[in-house]
């Protein structure tokens, strides 16, 4: 039976490898990159506990079934994995914390908590597998894998406020603001459809082209990352 720490102290062999949206065979133990995210928590956990989760086809091959941040949202729904918090997640090595992706086929994130406020992750093209924090970021889902034994570190940090984020939503966002990143996006040569204010699909896929093209996650979601590099103002 694995523990939460050895997740952790196993995803930690990989950090500064390179992210890349590829299909990693989960079984293969002498993987070393590249990643993405959700392939990357999804082998972890297959080196530790023999089992897939987060993977289109828990029950395929996991030499070729592929791992998806939207499939980890799914077994998070579903009660295949086991419900945590943020608060928990700060203190105990091996919680996994996911961002759901903003549409069908979209990327969302999933992230490994380190027990002490971080995460290990396939952070995105431009760091690869990197820590990042726990705090201050969005996350829809924070869950245990049945089976492995967590234990808290009694680390504390204090919550924090999530930023302005713009992401899709039904119905969708109206403001002055989405129409500042419109134009900004189109000034960038990424259309965004009509510079109508409202944070759309083509909107979205903007957005996600232009994360790409910064090498950062594509998961759709402006914040004060995205919206520094397109040069737009950002609220506080």
């Amino acid at each position: 039976m694995a523990t939460g720490a050895q997740l952790v102290a196993l995803a930690m062999t990989r950090l500064k490898e390179k992210y890349v949206n590829v299909l990693v065979p989960k079984d293969n133990p002498n993987w070393h990159g590249p990643w993405d995210c959700a392939e990357f928590a999804s082998w972890v956990v297959f080196q530790k506990m023999g089992k897939l989760y987060g993977c289109v086809n828990n029950n395929g091959d996991p030499a070729s079934t592929e791992a998806y941040s939207g499939s980890w949202v799914r077994d998070a729904k579903d009660g295949t994995l086991l419900p945590s918090t943020e608060d928990e997640a700060v203190s105990t090595p091996g919680v996994i914390l996911i961002r759901k992706p903003p549409a069908a086929g979209k990327m969302g994130h999933v992230a490994i908590s380190d027990g002490r406020g971080l995460t290990v992750e396939a952070a995105g093209e431009k760091i690869g597998v990197a820590q990042g924090k726990v705090r201050g970021r969005l996350w829809h889902y924070v869950v245990k894998v049945p089976g492995v034994t967590y234990s808290s570190t009694n680390f504390t940090t204090p919550a924090i406020e999530l930023p302005l984020l713009l992401a899709l939503e039904a119905p969708p966002v109206v403001s002055p603001l989405v129409r500042k990143v419109q134009s900004a996006l189109k000034a960038a040569g990424f259309s965004p459809g009509a510079i109508n204010g409202e944070y759309g699909l083509h909107t979205l896929a903007a957005v996600g082209a232009f994360q790409t093209s910064k090498k950062l996650v594509s998961d759709g979601i402006v914040g004060p990352k995205t919206a520094k590099l397109l040069g737009v103002e950002w609220p506080k």
